[in-house]
């Protein structure tokens, strides 16, 4: 928590001020990766590997424990997933759907690690840095965010990477070209 005499800075930051918070660091809210989470993106994706979907398996031979029993850990592609919802907590754009205001896309993770496991019960929460802001073509921002997921009281994150985003804004109709 900061000192009264500290400053303390925005609590997100938006497509027009992204360039202005290049080096700051901004923190989601946590987000709880409990068993019903785990086994449901195990269903979606295909993936029925016990380590992750079984708790009775886990708790006979999982090496990650709790108190002495083996416990179901997250998929490393589930923590993952989960930068989107911590990337919405701290950078906020309309979400109606109209193309004038512009729209994020993914553009991939440079530098992935996945660090440590995330245990079922546990909570998670993004550290994401804005680490650059540039003009990739006309209409596109990169925007380059270090990430670290926070594993609730662990010493080590469960992952660190850098996340490319773009902002793209479409021409406008009369930037498009006109057909005189």
């Amino acid at each position: 928590m900061p000192k009264e005499s500290e400053e303390v800075g925005p609590a997100y930051f938006t497509p027009a001020t992204a360039h202005e918070v290049v080096g700051q660091t901004f923190v989601s809210r946590w987000i709880t990766v409990d068993q019903d989470r785990i086994t449901a993106f195990g269903e979606v994706t295909e993936d029925p590997d016990p380590h992750h979907v079984d708790p009775e398996f886990a708790a006979r031979v999982s090496p990650w424990q709790k108190d002495g029993v083996g416990q179901t850990i997250s998929f490393g592609f589930l923590t993952l997933s989960l930068l989107t919802p911590m990337l919405y907590d701290v950078y906020r754009y309309p979400l109606d759907g109209d193309p004038a205001d512009g729209y994020p896309a993914s553009y991939g993770c440079d530098r992935l690690r996945m660090i440590a496991p995330v245990m079922s019960g546990s909570r998670i929460r993004g550290h994401v840095t804005v680490a650059d802001v540039s003009e990739r073509k006309p209409g596109q921002k990169q925007l380059t965010f270090d990430v670290t997921v926070e594993i609730e009281g662990e010493a080590q994150p469960a992952l660190v990477t850098r996340w490319l985003m773009l902002w793209i804004t479409p021409p406008r109709s009369s930037e498009a070209g006109s057909s005189h």
